[in-house]
């Protein structure tokens, strides 16, 4: 798919694309340049609805830019995404990504320039993405889009034990006016993890990145994005195209 110039870089490819886990499988989707050569890998964890357009929208633009995007479906049903997500486990959303990372660096695979990836988790999808930012080597960096940082206490796994154990680049991007999170829960995360970089950004709200959704925020999203962007750019390896000239 052409681009146009003011919608990124590069020509993409994209669609959906089965993801092997354990003896199945769960649906997938991934954009990433029509280019010959490798790029950097953002898995871009779902929100509390699931892969959906706006997850696949997110990949596409990603691909523009130079970066490929991947996303996957965590539960492996339908239904209503907040009934399915109190239905499973963390640990559960934690290994279709252990999976999902295990496919990208796998022989059937062969575009990606490290085994490293970058994580972007938007609402409870940045929940599993600090989890795993904390615990695995392959994690290059962490972005995370209105994701609660309490409320969490009945689940496996609370971001509070993680916030202290970050290791890698981390940007944290917050609607002010966000009514499911407490502003001084950013603020307690900035200095838990110093070294990130946790931003409010003044009249957004829940889900402000979502151009679909009911908390859409023009001003906020297009920076919220030229700073993922950014990030990611500076966070993880360069891509390497091929010379074909």
């Amino acid at each position: 798919m052409a681009v146009l110039s003011h919608e990124g870089t590069y020509p993409i490819l994209y669609g959906t694309w089965p993801v092997p886990v354990g003896a199945s499988h769960r649906n997938g989707y991934i954009a990433r340049p029509d280019e010959s050569g490798k790029v950097p890998v953002v898995f871009v964890i779902p929100d509390l609805d699931g892969l959906g357009g706006f997850e696949k929208d997110m990949c596409r633009r990603l691909a523009r830019e130079g970066i490929a995007g991947l996303s996957i479906d965590l539960y492996g049903r339908a239904g209503d995404g907040l009934d399915l997500y109190n239905e499973s486990s963390d640990d559960s959303a934690l290994f279709v990504l252990d999976e999902l990372h295990q496919f990208v660096v796998s022989d059937d695979v062969n575009w990606n320039v490290e085994d490293q990836v970058g994580l972007l988790g938007t609402d409870i999808g940045g929940r599993f993405g600090i989890v795993k930012a904390a615990t695995r080597d392959w994690a290059g960096s962490l972005a995370i889009c209105y994701t609660p940082l309490t409320g969490d206490e009945d689940r496996e796994h609370q971001v509070a034990d993680y916030l202290d154990h970050l290791p890698v680049p981390v940007l944290g991007l917050f609607g002010a006016d966000d009514e499911l999170i407490d502003p001084g829960t950013v603020d307690e995360a900035q200095r838990r993890n110093d070294h990130g970089q946790w931003l409010l950004y003044e009249d957004a709200a829940h889900g402000f990145l979502d151009v679909e959704g009911p908390g859409y925020h023009a001003g906020s999203a297009d920076d919220a994005f030229a700073r993922l962007l950014a990030f990611f750019k500076g966070s993880l390896a360069p891509p390497q195209f091929d010379d074909l000239g």
